[in-house]
């Protein structure tokens, strides 16, 4: 089977020959000599080329978009003639009066099949066309309904949060939903009916570093995973931008344990306030869950102004934190929180978000839309790097594990 080669591969080519041509005794040296480099035939090459150069007027020929418009011509014309003759071949059906018997029907179709090419018995068409769905698409029908009911939206509008997974999540929470379905069923229904998972965005620095400021040595080093829970909180804080062009601040607490927010603030001023709200959230969370944090956990952010400030300090080390700090500029040393921000923005700021209620105009627009991702995020959402279960359900399990084992190890 000939290969086929794109529209970039081919001007790469010709651009080759068009730059390299004076180097070469003659202009057929050159062609044999790049086809030979690229992997292609040199009589390719050679009506690339040759081409191009009518394209742009250097050679008489017709050019590329009018070959295109003419073989587009054609193919319109050739199904006008074969539509036309099918017509005419069943005028008598179509005229008004009786409906003509079954069989005949069958039969005139299978003839008119066969006229163009596509052979058939009249009772093999009128098998097919009294045969029950087959399995499969009675199945596929049923996936379609369940999964329209989540890439669709309802009677209010809205879709629901998993409407922003891609067909390997949606795989997954079928399967936790008790739906067992092939994970190319799901791919291919999706992919048949245009439903696709939410795709992130550019990001916007909102970092900004006080250059005065003491910081924090860097405990972390970029090792994000972690044992147990409440060795690690990642922080850090975003902007959204509300109708009147001003902005909300968003800060997080994430534990790095499972990714779970454990503490988030919004505010409409970006003094270091709410940041150390966000971090007495987590802190008093972690108590009323009945795991304190016992003074060695390690608090990791960016350099920021609000996480170098001397209060700021000063709230880590009353709720039991270690503060770590990663270098200045560079998104990688806190790339746990970067990541969680970048789904924040990204699964529920964006306008399509299933969590918008409308315009974003006031503060507590931003507080109910994060309120309502936060719980998501943590009970429901589904995390590939911990087996496609949710935070909650991680921590749960290691909770859970550590208590059977004690309870052994006291036997």
């Amino acid at each position: 089977m000939p290969r086929k080669y794109d529209d970039e591969f081919k001007a790469r080519a010709v651009r080759l020959v068009t730059d390299h041509a004076e180097e070469y005794d003659t202009r057929t040296a050159c062609i044999t000599a790049v086809a030979k480099r690229l992997g292609v035939s040199y009589e390719s090459l050679r009506r690339w080329v040759n081409q191009t150069e009518v394209d742009t007027g250097q050679r008489d020929g017709v050019p590329t978009d009018v070959a295109r418009e003419n073989r587009e011509l054609k193919r319109k014309n050739r199904e006008l003639e074969e539509t036309i003759e099918i017509l005419k071949a069943a005028t008598k059906f179509l005229r008004a009066g009786e409906r003509p018997a079954t069989p005949l029907i069958c039969a005139f179709i299978a003839e008119v099949l066969t006229e163009h090419g596509c052979q058939i018995a009249p009772r093999t068409f009128y098998a097919w066309l009294t045969r029950p769905p087959s399995a499969r698409a009675l199945w596929d029908t049923v996936i379609t309904e369940v999964l329209a009911g989540f890439y669709e939206p309802d009677e209010h509008g809205r879709r629901k949060p998993e409407s922003l997974y891609g067909a390997t999540k949606m795989w997954a929470h079928l399967h936790r939903q008790g739906i067992v379905v092939a994970r190319c069923t799901v791919e291919r229904l999706m992919r048949a009916n245009g439903w696709r998972g939410v795709t992130r965005r550019k990001k916007v620095r909102t970092t900004i570093a006080d250059p005065a400021a003491a910081r924090a040595a860097d405990l972390v080093k970029r090792r994000f995973r972690v044992p147990a829970p409440n060795v690690l909180l990642v922080a850090d804080f975003t902007y959204v931008r509300l109708t009147n062009g001003t902005f909300v601040y968003t800060a997080f607490a994430i534990d790095a344990y499972a990714g779970r927010i454990v503490g988030w603030t919004c505010s409409a001023s970006k003094e270091d306030r709410f940041v150390r709200q966000a971090i007495r959230h987590a802190a008093q969370l972690r108590i009323d869950e009945g795991n304190p944090l016992l003074g060695n956990t390690i608090h990791h952010s960016d350099a920021g102004s609000q996480y170098t400030s001397v209060r700021f300090g000063e709230t880590l080390a009353l709720s039991g934190l270690v503060a770590s700090i990663g270098t200045v500029g560079d998104a990688f040393d806190n790339a746990l929180a970067e990541t969680t921000i970048g789904l924040y923005k990204t699964e529920a700021v964006r306008d399509d978000s299933p969590f918008r209620r409308g315009p974003l105009s006031r503060l507590t627009d931003v507080e109910l839309l994060t309120a309502e991702w936060v719980h998501w995020y943590n009970a429901d959402r589904l995390m590939h790097r911990l087996g496609r279960i949710p935070p909650l359900e991680y921590e749960a399990v290691h909770y859970a594990t550590n208590a059977a084992n004690s309870e052994a190890a006291h036997q």
